[in-house]
């Protein structure tokens, strides 16, 4: 479980550079987040305790550092539509706890992908008054999106998300594996100690 652990830590400062270069002008990082993978994953393998407060918990310190810079609020509702976002995909997590492994794991995480994508699209064209509130206002916000917002068209923030989904619940559960094998060596070792002794 620790390399797991370490690896959301590493993902926290990763959301966090990503967050800072970005606005540098790097927008081919745009949506290139672990958020929703560590999300997935913790619901499928971290203990009930930590399941939903370590996602949740790194997206908030994620944010307050995020939005400081940046000076934006925490309550905007846009980040709301995240956080439930997460804690939906989190449930996801939860469906699959008992058969996770990479097979059930990476199709979960397209689903996660999609979930979060369409959760926070809808949420902005319902939201953001420079959307028509008609079907071609919502085909504009899923796939092109406010052009004063990015030059970047929420499809690619889509496939984006996508694909560091993939990678990262790759990268978790293989920490998971490396922790699980640590942990059943050391038992070996403890009990020829034992056995000897």
């Amino acid at each position: 479980m620790i390399p797991a652990f370490l690896l959301v830590l590493l993902a926290v400062t990763y959301r966090i550079a990503t967050g800072f270069f970005i606005q540098s002008g790097a927008s081919w990082l745009s949506e290139f987040a672990p958020g929703t993978a560590i999300a997935l994953c913790c619901a499928a393998y971290f203990p009930a305790r930590y399941m939903f407060s370590v996602p949740l918990g790194t997206l908030f310190i994620s944010d307050l550092i995020l939005n400081s810079r940046y000076h934006a609020s925490l309550f905007d509702g846009q980040i709301i539509s995240r956080y439930l976002a997460f804690a939906l995909v989190g449930c996801i997590g939860l469906m699959v706890r008992k058969r996770a492994s990479l097979k059930t794991l990476l199709p979960a995480s397209v689903i996660a992908s999609v979930v979060f994508y369409l959760i926070t699209n809808v949420f902005s064209w319902l939201s953001d008054p420079g959307y028509p509130k008609n079907f071609a206002g919502l085909i504009q916000a899923l796939t092109l999106g406010l052009p004063q917002y990015s030059a970047t068209p929420t499809w690619m923030f889509f496939r984006n998300s996508v694909a560091s989904n993939l990678f990262f619940t790759l990268l978790f559960v293989l920490c998971i594996n490396l922790g699980r094998s640590f942990e059943r060596a050391r038992a070996r070792e403890r009990f020829a100690v034992a056995r000897a002794g």
